[in-house]
């Protein structure tokens, strides 16, 4: 019985290799014989992959200031971000698909704190709306390092780290962008101060007698940053002229939720979601911030934990 099972399993794998060969052989439109003349394979590489250079837009702001894309300099490092964030396509692809479950929430705080729209591009060029941690340790979709959530109230301890809880992080982003705007008037000096600090975009302000981003010399990343927003909004804005299309039922959905509080420890999560008919893991993707297996509530004290609906 174990003889003719394996000859029927060798049989169908070798047969099955047998197909998978033909069908590749068909798909690229030429056999083995034609793969040896480099000018045949040339012509039909040439005949059927397309790749397209991408136009740069004649005109183009950041919450609401002016890009000034007559500059060569500027017109290029757009155009650079543009083809990055173009042809890498699955990350762009996930982009577009996040976006759709965490911009509604993002632009609503936004539009509450009076931070504009653009800005809901930096959180998504920072983490891709995941809630990922840098080599340096900045965290969450806002990317916050430890001292800096904190100075922005964020609370973060073993158990709970509010740089994973998208809205209360949104909320401190929208306080560090203000006072960013307060100190240097200029939007695209604020999300260029986001990626390397306030003082950090003042000195070179002064150093190199400059009054905006597009002129400033800056390291590679900080020199990017605020192109790469740009491009994503371009793409973001209508993605189809950009090759990426998406069914709405492929986009990633809001969460439907329902809020409850506690005031008292919970010593055991993972017991506590069992007794309210949900796992650990459901309890955890719904609130990240929740960072180990406890959660102590001291008097007086209480959180707000999303279930589903």
């Amino acid at each position: 019985m174990n003889k003719n099972f394996n000859f029927w399993k060798r049989s169908a794998l070798f047969f099955g290799g047998v197909v998978c060969t033909l069908l590749v052989i068909q798909l690229w439109g030429f056999t083995d014989e034609d793969k040896a003349g480099d000018d045949h394979y040339q012509a039909y590489v040439s005949d059927n992959y397309k790749v397209f250079s991408i136009p740069v837009p004649e005109k183009a702001d950041f919450a609401g200031e002016a890009v000034p894309l007559a500059q060569s300099d500027v017109r290029e490092s757009l155009d650079r971000e543009l083809l990055v964030n173009t042809y890498w396509h699955s990350n762009t692809f996930l982009m577009i698909k996040k976006s759709n479950r965490w911009f509604p929430m993002i632009e609503q705080i936004l539009k509450e704190e009076g931070i504009p729209d653009d800005f809901k591009y930096l959180a998504l060029i920072e983490s891709g709306l995941s809630n990922v941690v840098s080599p340096a340790g900045a965290t969450g979709f806002w990317q916050f390092m430890k001292s800096t959530g904190q100075s922005y109230g964020l609370e973060i301890s073993d158990e709970v780290d509010e740089r994973y809880h998208a809205e209360k992080s949104t909320r401190a982003a929208c306080q560090y962008l203000k006072d960013a705007y307060a100190k240097h008037g200029s939007w695209s000096l604020v999300a260029a101060s986001y990626n390397m600090g306030m003082a950090g975009v003042g000195k070179q302000l002064d150093r190199q007698k400059a009054d905006n981003y597009w002129d400033l010399l800056l390291n590679d990343e900080t020199s990017r940053y605020v192109y790469r927003i740009l491009a994503v909004k371009e793409i973001m804005r209508d993605p189809g002229t950009f090759g990426f299309h998406i069914r709405p039922t492929d986009l990633y959905q809001p969460y439907e939720t329902k809020s409850i509080q506690i005031d008292s420890t919970i010593n055991d999560l993972a017991t506590w979601a069992q007794e309210r008919g949900i796992s650990y893991k459901t309890l955890k993707n719904h609130n990240p911030w929740l960072r180990d297996r406890s959660i102590t509530i001291k008097s007086g004290q209480s959180y707000t934990l999303l279930l589903p609906a």
